[in-house]
Order: structure tokens, then C-alpha cells, then sequence
């Protein structure tokens, strides 16, 4: 039975799994919710396209967008806010997020990394973590996503081969 669902009702954005050369993903913890981590995430603005966002939502949240995206979510992927949150997310427009998965190397080194970059930071603490440490560390109604994304992108999880470490 194919997955059918009001897309409206869903945020459309992008998220990002930023790996480090020894295969680590960068988490950080939100600034509004204290032991809440996460991978950087956001919005599409009007007529953006999808990798464009995501490199654009790097720079915004973590002050750097020297990454190369490795590889694209097949489809897009979606979770729902819990009601409580659904009323306060964005005038409770949305039921959730719907968002296209970018996994990308991080080509800096951490001297790159600036959550007091952009004048409304979301994240005051940042570090990285075993891919398979993230549906820990993640929220709860976001588990699934994370898990599938473990699942989509585990081909290319790793220490990078070759080139700078």
C-alpha cells in the first residue's frame, strides 16, 4: 500500500549528516531545549532547490558550509511534531516536516565550526558521534527518521578513503 499524506500539512526541508574523516557524525544541542541534540536541519525558502538549502542551512547553524554532498535521500522523509509542538511550530500550520536527507563530508577542519555565526543560533554545544549513537541522542518523535536514515546512508558511512583525514 503506498504511503499517501496531506503534504501540506508537513514543513517542507532538508537535514544534513555531516561526517568527519573518521566517519563521526556532527550533533548539536539546541539552545531552546538543554540535552536535545540533533543534526543540523531547516527550511526551504521559496524556489530553492533542496542541496542548495542544505549547504545554505549548514553556513546558517554551524558557520560553515565547506562539506560535499556524498549522497541524496531517495525520497523524502517526514516526522510529526507531538500536539504540543504542533500548535506552537510555526502558528500550528504544521503537523510536522517533511525533508530531503543530504549526507556530506566535512572538508574543514573544526576551527570551521561557529554556532555564534548567525545572530539567532540554535545550538549552544556541538560534537561528534558513532553514526549508530544518533537514535540516542535524538528526540524521541524523531527516532524513526534517524534510524532509517542509518539505514539509507550506511553504504557510505565510514572513515573517509583517501585524501585529507
Amino acid at each position: 500500500m503506498a504511503d499517501t499524506y496531506d503534504a501540506k500539512a508537513y514543513r517542507p526541508g532538508v537535514g544534513i549528516m555531516l561526517l568527519n574523516a573518521k566517519g563521526l557524525v556532527f550533533v548539536a544541542q539546541r539552545i531552546d531545549t538543554p540535552g536535545a541534540w540533533q543534526m543540523p536541519q531547516g527550511g526551504l525558502d521559496e524556489g530553492e532547490a533542496p542541496a542548495q538549502a542544505a549547504l545554505r542551512e549548514l553556513e546558517e547553524e554551524i558557520g560553515t558550509s565547506n562539506a560535499e554532498i556524498v549522497a541524496e535521500s531517495r525520497g523524502w522523509l517526514r516526522y510529526d511534531l507531538p500536539p504540543a509542538l504542533q500548535r506552537s511550530f510555526r502558528g500550528g500550520r504544521y503537523r510536522g516536516q517533511r525533508q530531503k536527507w543530504f549526507l556530506c563530508r566535512f572538508l574543514g577542519d573544526e576551527r570551521d565550526i561557529d554556532l555564534g555565526h548567525d545572530k539567532h543560533p540554535e545550538f549552544d554545544a556541538w560534537k561528534w558521534v558513532p553514526p549508530a549513537e544518533l537514535p540516542r541522542l535524538i528526540v524521541a518523535f524523531k527516532r524513526d527518521l534517524y534510524r532509517a536514515l542509518l539505514d539509507e546512508f550506511a553504504p557510505h558511512l565510514g572513515p573517509r578513503k583517501g585524501g585529507r583525514v
